[in-house]
């Protein structure tokens, strides 16, 4: 059976287009595949950890190979439970408004987190970084307010930090088949942003349609 879990990084809910573009995607895929199961990480509800005195202590017991005491044991328990999610995944789906150019930092925060020698990662002084989220599919639905194509005041190749930052953390931890779709000038006024939702979500339509074949 297929699971598919999504991670919601906007705290919009209903208004949210990369919500509602990702949620397009995710009932094509389902209506397609109706045994999927669907798990959610709503990062605004689930409570994310601090990365705490405790936690840095454990990362640093583990590159060292020390024994973790009791509190750093529970920290450690914590982000292994989470980094999991991702493993049990074979489906990723991420929707993610843009913040400042870059990614919600609720989004950064669960990376940080998550982005740990033998969770999501293993090196090996000789060879290098090697990802741990191997054979899976990623499904990045970008939201952006304004318009970032080449002849716009704020051009991709200058101010988008959002979908470059999230496509190479995707590949650090070895997910290599990433595909993505971006709704956006969700900022110019009601018509314009009701055509940028429906075209992305026609997009996404096709993109569960072709996935789940």
């Amino acid at each position: 059976m297929t699971t598919l879990l999504h991670i919601e990084s906007s705290p919009r809910k209903d208004r949210s287009a990369s919500l509602e573009v990702a949620d397009a995607f995710i009932t094509r895929y389902l209506a397609r595949r109706p045994a999927t199961e669907i798990d959610t990480l709503d990062l605004w509800g689930c409570g994310l950890p601090e990365f705490d005195e405790h936690a840095m202590q454990a990362k640093y017991a583990g590159l060292s190979g020390a024994a973790l005491s009791a509190p750093q044991e529970a920290a450690w328990s914590t982000l292994r439970e989470l980094a999991s999610r991702l493993h049990r995944a074979d489906v990723l789906v991420f929707s993610v408004p843009l913040w400042n150019f870059s990614i919600p930092y609720k989004l950064k925060h669960f990376i940080d987190l998550v982005s740990q020698k033998d969770l999501l990662f293993a090196f090996d002084p000789e060879r290098g970084f090697d990802g741990l989220l191997r054979d899976k599919t990623a499904v990045t639905v970008y939201a952006r307010g304004l318009d970032y194509s080449a002849q716009s005041i704020t051009p991709a190749e200058n101010f988008d930090f959002q979908r470059p930052y999230l496509e190479a953390w995707l590949k650090f931890v070895g997910v290599s088949t990433v595909h993505a779709v971006t709704v956006e000038k969700t900022l110019f006024g009601s018509d314009i942003d009701r055509g940028a939702r429906l075209c992305a979500i026609q997009e996404a339509r096709q993109l569960a349609e072709t996935l789940s074949d």
